[in-house]
This record gives structure tokens, C-alpha cells and sequence, in this order.
């Protein structure tokens, strides 16, 4: 088998959120095609994938360089020399031909959607879920398995944000979801202090409440708020530092009597090494959330979990950014401790289909072919344009 082409397209997110660092108006994302040679009632297999949500779209990455470098390959390059089926692992390395070592971000991000793309084309060769491809491949049995999730909003929004607030995670709980998080860092203490009883006293205690503040804070306002949010008791307290000042979450996590989160903007094995090596992170509760979709694809995310595995942090730490199908069947793949759920923002990529179950705080996968980004109605247009 060979690929044909590689197509990307510019979709924009929808919605007007922001949290306490990006506004996310303007954002979009790069949605990849993978296309092979392989045809199935008359019609090539592809596979497609995108490189998560909360960057923008890195055409130019994509068809400047690492598109040509995928296509340019000798074919048996890019393939198993096993199964002669191809390798994600060998189509990223041709991807990142000439890349000088470092300099992760936007880079990470476009590598991670061509990748991506192929273990969804592996799904579908195989006629399978992408969670029992990812799974055979990490050595484990496929299990279609219901895994914990909670409903990732609490954005800030203009007008009546506590009404707002409550109407949201009101909707959460009625649709099957048990946990939450909401935003910090926007506003002031006291006023995020409100925020976060309001969600409290929705959900029923703060251990369902997680708070993020996207790497808002310096030390002493990371200080503050630790304090200020110890008695709640939350799931976690994301990000209060910039995500790669390690001096700074190691002594928060010295101070802070409580879970803290943290990974999500990491982007590579070198970067979680560092982190765990100097970070503070404590293995019997702090939570890992790097995301294959921001980070290379799951080459490298695998990469990360065995750094996890070698420092003594067990895959149930890891819950990974997020919110939608493609991660869905990674935590279901490699048995990770649960999934992020973008219900009502960042459509048309954020949330899952609707066959996908969401009952009692889990979310269980649908059973299509990869990652089913297809059924999900949103997205399904999108998807049409661009292989069709």
C-alpha cells in the first residue's frame, strides 16, 4: 500500500468563550486526510484526524513541509516491514526529516494530525475501533470499556456569567456527567471564589469540581488561590503556573494540600522528563494531561506514559486535554484514568457523537471503524469536503 495525498483544511472553532489567557474567537484547527491506495467499495481508505483544540491551524507547517516529506518518501519507507501496513511511527520520523531537535509548539501540533490520521486508517483497514487498534499495539487487550469523564466549561462569557454558570453545569449533570470543571484566574479571587461555590453547590461537592487557570498565575497569585481553594477539597487545581516553570509548580506542590494538573501544553518526552524530574509532580495524586493531539501523536505520547511508568506514576494519572473522540480512544487503548468531554464549546471538534454513551460520570466508546470522527454530526460536513 502507498499514500496518495495528504489534504489539509482551515476549520474554525465556534463559539465565543475565552478563559483567563486566550480569547478563542479566532482560533481554528487542521484537519488532515490521509489517503491511500487501498480501495474499498470503490472508494480509497483515508484516514483523518486533527491536532486537538486550544492552538490554531498550522496549514503552513503542514503543506510547506512535512506533507511533501510524507509524499517524497519511498513507499516502503513509510511501512511495517512486518505487516507491510503502514507505520504511523515511520510516516511521523519522515515528517520531522531535517527538524533540529527542540523548538516544540506549532511544530508538535502539525506532526500530530498527519500521524493521528494514520492510526485512524489503521482502524479502518482493520475494521475496528481506533481504542482496539491503539490498544493491540501497546501490547494489550482490546476492551470496549466505559472510562470516568467530566464535562470540561465554566468558560467566561459576557453578561450574567454566575446565571450562565449554573444553567451550564446544570445541562452537564442532566446529560449523564458527574464532574466539572470551570475557570480561574479571569477575574478576581473573590469573584472566582463565587464561581467556584456556585459549581459546588450544583454538583454537590468540590471533590466533582476541578478549576483551571491556564498557567495564568506567578507565584505568589498561585500562592493565593492554593490557599483560598485548599478547604474546598477540588479534584484538582490545573495549571496556576506557566506550564514550564518547574521551580515554580514544585514548590506550589510542597505548599498546596491537594491534587494539582498539569502537562496539557508539554509537547514532548523531553519536556514530561524535565517535569517529573524537577516539578515536584507526586505520584499518588497529582494528574497528567498531555495530549497526543498537541504533542506528535501517540508515538510520542507513548513515549511520555513510559517516562510516567519509569518515575512510578501510574496510568491512572494520566487523563489527557482534550475533549473529544480521538482521546476517547486513546484512554480507552491504553488504560489510562479517564477522559476530558468538551460538551458545548469548540464544535465542531470538541465533545463525541451521539452513540457514544455518557452514563453515570463515564463515557463509553461508539464501535466505528477509528476514531468515528464521521458520526459525529458536526464534524461529518467537514470531513465530506475534504476527502470527496
Amino acid at each position: 500500500m502507498r499514500i496518495v495525498e495528504i489534504r489539509e483544511v482551515t476549520v474554525p472553532l465556534e463559539g465565543s468563550v475565552a478563559n483567563a489567557v486566550v480569547n478563542f474567537n479566532r482560533h481554528t484547527v487542521s484537519l488532515v486526510a490521509v489517503i491511500t491506495d487501498v480501495m474499498r467499495h470503490g472508494v480509497p481508505v483515508y484516514g483523518v484526524a486533527f491536532n486537538s483544540i486550544g492552538r490554531f491551524a498550522q496549514s503552513g507547517l503542514l503543506r510547506d513541509r512535512m506533507i511533501p516529506r510524507v509524499l517524497d518518501a519511498p513507499s516502503d519507507e513509510l511501512l511495517d516491514p512486518d505487516t507491510g501496513i503502514l507505520d504511523p511511527e515511520r510516516v511521523l520520523r519522515s515528517a520531522l526529516a531535517d527538524e533540529k531537535p527542540g523548538g516544540h509548539g506549532d511544530r508538535a501540533c502539525a506532526a500530530a494530525a498527519i500521524e493521528l490520521a494514520c492510526w485512524d486508517l489503521l482502524g479502518k483497514l482493520a475494521d475496528e475501533p481506533a481504542y482496539a487498534t491503539i490498544a493491540r499495539a501497546d501490547g494489550r487487550t482490546p476492551t470496549r470499556r466505559a472510562a470516568p469523564v467530566y464535562a470540561a466549561g465554566g468558560y467566561y462569557r459576557p453578561g450574567d456569567d454566575i446565571a450562565a454558570l449554573r444553567a451550564e453545569i446544570s445541562g452537564y449533570l442532566e446529560s449523564g456527567y458527574r464532574a466539572v470543571k470551570i475557570k480561574v484566574g479571569g477575574l478576581t479571587l473573590d469573584e472566582d471564589l463565587r464561581r467556584i461555590d456556585e459549581a459546588v453547590s450544583i454538583v454537590g461537592s468540590g471533590a466533582a469540581v476541578a478549576v483551571d487557570a491556564n498557567g495564568r498565575f506567578g507565584r505568589e497569585a498561585a500562592a493565593a488561590y492554593a490557599k483560598a481553594l485548599e478547604p474546598y477539597r477540588l479534584r484538582w487545581f490545573e495549571e496556576p503556573v506557566d506550564p514550564l516553570d518547574y521551580g515554580a509548580t514544585a514548590e506550589l506542590a510542597a505548599a498546596y494540600d491537594g491534587v494539582l494538573a498539569t502537562g496539557e501544553n508539554l509537547f514532548s518526552r523531553q519536556d514530561v522528563a524535565n517535569l517529573l524530574r524537577f516539578g515536584g509532580i507526586r505520584p499518588d495524586c497529582d494528574i497528567l494531561q498531555m495530549d497526543a493531539g498537541l504533542s506528535y501523536g501517540l508515538t510520542e505520547y507513548r513515549a511520555m506514559l513510559d517516562l510516567m511508568d519509569s518515575a512510578g506514576v501510574d496510568r491512572a494519572h494520566a487523563v489527557p486535554h482534550g475533549g473529544h473522540l480521538i482521546n476517547l480512544h486513546i484512554v480507552g487503548g491504553l488504560g489510562l484514568g479517564g477522559c476530558e468531554a468538551y460538551p458545548g464549546v469548540f464544535q465542531p471538534f470538541g465533545g463525541y457523537s451521539a452513540d457514544c454513551a455518557i452514563e453515570d460520570g463515564t463515557v463509553t466508546p461508539a464501535d466505528h471503524p477509528g476514531f468515528g470522527l464521521e458520526a459525529k454530526a458536526e464534524l461529518s460536513g467537514s470531513i465530506t469536503r475534504l476527502v470527496g
